[in-house]
């Protein structure tokens, strides 16, 4: 979409396959138990990847600062935190 390559992961976990997603801009990742992935989930899948920009979402009550921490690392790694009013 406009130039861009965009992963929406869907409700998953960080599976060996994403290894093989190459050239990735945006990726969105669902990160909140019991049926997607945790902060420490959701950072191995952008370390996988390697996208320019992450949005975490349907992220709940999940703790997103915990992800900011985790790829501190890999400031070329943009996060995008949109908390829903």
């Amino acid at each position: 979409m406009a130039g861009l390559r965009i992963y929406i992961a869907g409700d998953t976990e960080n599976t060996p396959e994403m290894k093989n997603l190459a050239g990735v801009d945006v990726v969105f990742l669902s990160m909140n138990l019991p049926y997607t992935m945790t902060p420490e989930m959701a950072a191995e899948a952008a370390r996988m990847i390697g996208p320019r920009i992450l949005y975490p979402y349907h992220f709940g009550e999940t703790d997103t600062s915990r992800l900011i921490a985790l790829l501190k690392d890999r400031p070329e790694i943009e996060i995008r935190i949109r908390r829903m009013s």
